[in-house]
């Protein structure tokens, strides 16, 4: 009898969170630091304030590679990678990322980019596929607001 009324209870756990994984409705936001730039201060700040505006945010930390990051990403089931970048090398890095995504058959997921872009960088980056771009000096709450309404 113990056995059976352990079985139920597990199944009903489980059941409880299948449906809260399905219904969830809190975005869940990879932040990453790929290749080898050091500087991550921008990018806790911008996980700070993300998770101040009630998102779950995930910081894989600094000196990512792409594989890295999507993989994260698909296995983490996130509806949003931020990248931070301040190398230069942001356009590479993000066709590189999406053809990952695309690859791997999570196109669906949000890609961002913010660092040091120079606006002459940002049509090439939305024709790439980056959703939004956010450069240096832009407002700490503008991912925040953008992330809510193309969620919606």
């Amino acid at each position: 009898m113990l056995k059976l009324f352990t079985s139920i209870f597990r199944f009903r756990l489980y059941m409880k969170m299948e449906v809260a994984l399905a219904f969830r409705s809190t975005p869940r936001i990879l932040l990453a630091k790929p290749g080898l730039d050091g500087h991550d201060r921008g990018a806790k700040v911008i996980a700070h304030s993300l998770k101040d505006a009630g998102f779950e945010v995930i910081y894989t930390g600094l000196h990512q590679t792409v594989e890295m990051i999507v993989n994260a990403a698909i296995q983490e089931d996130v509806d949003v990678i931020g990248l931070s970048i301040m190398s230069g090398a942001h356009i590479p890095i993000c066709r590189k990322l999406i053809r990952l995504l695309e690859a791997n058959g999570a196109r669906d997921i949000m890609v961002l980019v913010g660092g040091v872009i120079p606006s002459r960088d940002v049509p090439a980056l939305k024709e790439a596929g980056v959703a939004e771009v956010f450069p240096g000096g832009s407002d700490i709450d503008a991912p925040a607001a953008f992330i809510r309404e193309a969620l919606r």
